[in-house]
């Protein structure tokens, strides 16, 4: 059973994580408002592998005893000026969600609850991942500057990101 300290966190970790859905989610409808459909996907696609991330939380509360409680999902901007400020708030997010995560397993451990830290350091190599994606992201728009026909070529490359799926995003 989890203590109900690091139980509370957790649910509130289902929350971040479904805001992260649907904060990326609303980075897509920008661009699709653009006309930019690779970055839309891509920016599905991260909103599916947030959801997937949800699903870790929610599942690893049930098997492990605990009561899963959601909560409401606060509404995201929908907004932006630039590309670059879109994958700029994305970074700034991802790197909230490491704090988070890296929060969540300073818990568990102060807890003593090995097999938290253990789900916990899954999302702490995950959220490496996430960071360094968007930073190449970010680093290939200030080298295409303004140039339109650079945003064209980065918008057809992003929109070949894979989907993700379950058994990807969960594997430990």
């Amino acid at each position: 059973m989890i203590k109900e300290k690091l139980l509370k966190e957790l649910n509130n970790q289902i929350n971040e994580e479904l805001f992260s859905a649907y904060l990326y989610s609303s980075m897509a409808a920008y661009f699709e408002s653009l006309n930019l459909r690779g970055l839309a996907a891509w920016m599905t696609n991260q909103a599916k592998e947030e959801q997937i991330h949800a699903q870790k939380f929610y599942n690893y509360i049930v098997e492990r005893g605990g009561r899963v409680e959601l909560q409401a999902i606060s509404k995201p901007k929908s907004e932006w000026n630039s590309v670059l400020e879109v994958f700029e708030e994305s970074l700034a997010h991802e790197i909230h969600i490491t704090e988070r995560i890296n929060f969540l397993s300073k818990l568990a451990f102060e807890e003593s609850d090995r097999a938290s830290v253990l789900v916990l350091d899954w999302f702490i190599n995950e959220q490496v991942e996430e960071e360094a994606s968007v930073e190449e992201v970010i680093n290939k728009i200030k080298m295409i500057g303004d140039s339109k026909q650079g945003l064209y070529l980065l918008d057809k490359e992003l929109g070949t990101r894979p989907e993700p799926s379950a058994s990807q995003s969960t594997e430990e």
